[in-house]
């Protein structure tokens, strides 16, 4: 693509044609160009009644000769000079978002559940917007669809270590939609998405029938998709069994791969089983093994939430790791298999009827020594009874994963050291189990 001192050099020489050289010459002599993308033209003029000008009588003389010159549609965007440097430092790409170091093509158990899905998320790293675009991987929770999301980013990363990857889930797409309608931001929120290389949005039913955020994300697709950038996304059903979604999206998910994941069978358990343990470092007979995969069905959270509490129960209570121990400490956990998880919400109300800290305060920003140890306690605690990222423990008080391991790391060392801590967190893991 020529540069954009001589695409706009030709706008004028257009815009002259048809207003004009003293017109063109008043309006456009102290006008220059920050940025021409796909979809914007970024202006910027030193004094504000021209802005004005340019704004209100000469948007369709540009948008006409960039779209005779260059078949492009854009959206153009004049800006004061003083602006333009917080213009830039908003706009920078975002840096690259590591995300949780177990998700990766590596450490993916593949079974006859999940074999096609993963073939295509290999294909698509390896040949982004080449192979399957957009790629659609749907199924119940808890059976790897994020996991293999953010094996597609890791993967592109270390092959396009430029590309400008951005991840979003889809309820936090609208929330974010709603912020930028809110403030007038809506140009930030729209340059955000539609200048992806990669576009990962997880649990795309979310935004089924909200009017706003389906119309929004249609044109971000359509744009994404005709600069033949890579979309992948995730749900928890096929796109037909979304009754409040869009027909005109339904298609376009068509245009690529659906690829479904199911439960693991039996052998993929054990796989799954033995492949956590070893990354935990527990020695895992096989008998328990067995077990856990006979008792353990549902979804692979579940499978690996399962050794991580036996693990759980063992640094913190001594336990045994055979048949009868783990017989008993599932059946605690589950409740005669009913397989619930603890949740993040029922452990932070935990810790904070331990220490008589109000949850709010648990989850604001208060520092004293009691509140932050609590703090450190819960982000322990969730990240060693649950199968929650570091990011996202993160979000549920507000910080982002660097704070989250300091945390555990803190924990983990007063735990080293026995003493009270130590008590302290076996205390309240006991009160956990028994609400479960």
């Amino acid at each position: 693509m020529p540069s954009a001192a001589f695409i706009w050099a030709k706008v004028l020489g257009h815009i002259e044609n048809k207003m004009g050289a003293a017109a063109t010459s008043a309006w456009f002599d102290d006008t220059n160009v920050v940025e021409i993308t796909d979809h914007q033209l970024i202006l910027s003029t030193p004094y504000e009644y021209q802005q004005d000008v340019i704004q209100r009588r000469c948007m369709e003389y540009i948008q006409d000769a960039m779209r005779e010159l260059y078949n492009q549609e854009v959206e153009v965007v004049v800006l004061l000079e003083e602006n333009v440097e917080e213009y830039k430092s908003r706009m920078e790409k975002p840096k690259f978002v590591e995300f949780n170091p177990e998700f990766t093509f590596e450490k993916f158990v593949v079974g006859s559940s999940n074999r096609f899905a993963h073939a295509a998320a290999v294909a698509v790293a390896n040949n982004p917007a080449g192979a399957y675009n957009p790629l659609l991987i749907y199924g119940p929770s808890g059976l790897g669809k994020t996991h293999l999301l953010y094996a597609i980013a890791a993967e592109i990363h270390k092959q396009h270590p430029n590309y400008n990857i951005v991840y979003i889930k889809g309820d936090q797409f609208t929330n974010e939609l709603v912020a930028a309608l809110q403030e007038g931001r809506n140009i930030e929120f729209r340059s955000k998405y539609r200048n992806a290389d990669l576009f990962l949005m997880d649990d795309i039913q979310f935004i089924a029938g909200k009017a706003s955020t389906e119309e929004e994300f249609f044109h971000t697709f359509n744009t994404l998709y005709e600069a033949k950038k890579q979309i992948v996304l995730t749900s928890d059903r096929p796109p037909e069994e979304m009754l409040k979604l869009e027909d005109r999206l339904k298609t376009r998910f068509q245009w690529g791969l659906q690829a479904d994941i199911i439960p693991p069978d039996y052998e993929t358990r054990m796989a799954i089983i033995k492949n956590k343990a070893t990354s935990l470092g527990l020695d895992m007979p096989d008998d328990v093994c067995a077990y856990i995969a006979e008792n353990v069905t549902s979804n692979v959270r579940q499978i690996e939430g399962t050794v991580k509490k036996i693990m759980a129960y063992q640094k913190l209570n001594g336990m045994n790791i055979d048949v009868p121990s783990v017989s008993r400490a599932i059946k605690d956990m589950y409740k005669g298999k009913t397989e619930a998880l603890p949740t993040p919400s029922l452990i932070i109300s935990e810790v904070s009827r331990f220490y008589s800290i109000p949850e709010s305060t648990l989850r604001g920003t208060l520092k004293n020594k009691g509140t932050a140890e609590a703090r450190q306690v819960a982000m322990y605690l969730i990240r060693q009874l649950t199968n929650l990222s570091l990011p996202d423990i993160g979000r549920e008080f507000g910080k982002d994963h660097s704070t989250v391991i300091y945390a555990i790391r803190k924990v983990e060392k007063a735990m080293d050291q026995g003493g009270v801590l130590a008590e302290t967190i076996r205390d309240i893991t006991a009160n956990i189990n028994n609400r479960l």
